[in-house]
């Protein structure tokens, strides 16, 4: 997707009118692969307010919308995850992950399935998303270890982490880590002896391991890309903030939660939430991190963590 940087300047946004242009409202909607007519006001209000501070001059925005499903089945990711471009007329919807959240087994259980995502926080050490405004920020690149690819070639995994600072009830997620990057990772990682290996270190072994694509799975509470959208997601914001929106917020995620237990559907405007998602999780749940981290600091003064160990080396 190309960026039409040229023709686009911070006036031009900020005086534009409110109103959800034509070629846009043809995206707007509630089947996979559209945006919710609430997510993208909130998106667009965002980015308007954010141009306005001057603190924003890229001519995307980012939006999601963390109610619809992540997996479709039979191998079909729902598409939640969007690119906007007024100035280009441009709009891409993608697949994203959510936080996978955990089981505090015996104290409380928190745990996200992989197709919808029932509960929300901002607490850190919860994998929780959390709903609100975010500015993107740096990117991050490291080298996670060497794999094997599909022509049993040595290949890198080296991966770019954008940064996001939030505000309001998201302002904790540059301390809780929270950011975007590709669903991928190396597991099962051994040291492998590799002499003159760029990537080894000064006793000659490098990180060795399986890659692990994980597009179709959960996150820590980040939001996480297939690799190809996140070759062309994350150089749109490198040295070029902009604005995300996720949805839902606690207070959406409250009043939804207070309809469906009073026993009344969810008007046609006001309230909203993907209806396949609301039917299998029944009524989601915010967790404030107010009230979650004291529960999971004593958890993990209850159960504390093994010493870490030694990667073995790797078997010829």
């Amino acid at each position: 997707m190309g960026i039409a940087l040229a023709v686009w300047t911070p006036v031009h946004a900020a005086t534009r009118d409110q109103t959800v242009p034509a070629w846009l409202e043809g995206h707007v909607g509630e089947e996979d692969g559209q945006i919710a007519p609430v997510v993208l006001k909130r998106a667009r209000a965002l980015y308007m307010r954010k141009v306005r501070e001057g603190t924003v001059r890229n001519p995307c925005y980012f939006a999601m919308d963390a109610t619809r499903p992540a997996d479709l089945g039979e191998g079909h990711l729902g598409r939640r995850f969007y690119t906007i471009c007024e100035a280009e007329q441009a709009f891409r919807a993608v697949p994203s992950g959510h936080g996978s959240g955990r089981n505090l087994k015996g104290v409380l259980d928190f745990s996200n399935g992989r197709t919808c995502a029932a509960n929300f926080g901002n607490a850190e050490g919860s994998n929780l998303t959390a709903g609100g405004a975010y500015m993107t920020s740096e990117v991050k690149t490291s080298f996670k270890g060497i794999y094997r690819d599909q022509n049993r070639q040595d290949a890198a995994l080296i991966r770019s982490f954008v940064q996001f600072d939030g505000e309001g009830e998201t302002a904790n997620a540059r301390s809780r880590a929270i950011g975007g990057h590709a669903a991928q990772l190396v597991k099962g990682i051994c040291l492998r002896k590799s002499p003159g290996d760029a990537h080894a270190n000064k006793d000659g072994y490098v990180l060795f391991g399986k890659l692990v694509d994980y597009a179709a799975g959960r996150s820590n509470g980040c939001t996480s890309w297939s690799a190809s959208d996140a070759r062309q997601i994350i150089p749109m914001v490198r040295d070029n903030p902009t604005t995300l929106y996720i949805y839902p917020e606690s207070s959406d995620i409250d009043a939804v939660t207070k309809r469906v237990k009073a026993g009344g559907k969810l008007p046609a405007t006001g309230a909203y939430w993907n209806a396949t998602c609301l039917k299998q999780i029944g009524a989601p749940r915010f967790l404030p991190a107010s009230k979650l981290e004291p529960i999971i600091a004593q958890y993990q003064a209850d159960h504390p963590a093994p010493e870490p160990r030694s990667l073995p080396i790797c078997e010829p």
